[in-house]
């Protein structure tokens, strides 16, 4: 099982998720949202807040919430990554 039955851990991920949807709204890419995650979630581990097996669980959900194209982090029409972003690749083809 890995459901995250912790109040304490449920209210982290719950944090984590908001942040995570809070910065991809502002154009951060996925590789942003796992550096950001992992600086989180080692601080958390560092503290000792939750047992290790709730902290393992929460890493292993956080890591799949932010691979999973459906998490509702990405904007509508938004492919995760699976494409230059618009913005670099407008850059990248001025021929310069």
């Amino acid at each position: 099982m890995t459901a995250l039955q912790d109040p304490d851990a449920i209210r982290h991920f719950q944090s984590l998720c908001d942040a995570c949807r809070d910065m991809a709204s502002r154009g951060c890419n996925p590789s942003e949202l796992r550096l950001y995650a992992n600086g989180y979630l080692h601080c958390l581990c560092r503290s000792q807040q939750l047992n290790p097996m709730a902290q393992q669980r929460l890493e292993d959900l956080i890591s799949r919430w932010i691979l999973d194209p459906s998490s509702s982090i990405w904007p509508e029409g938004h492919r995760h990554g699976l494409q230059p972003w618009p913005a670099s690749s407008s850059r990248l083809g001025n021929g310069r």
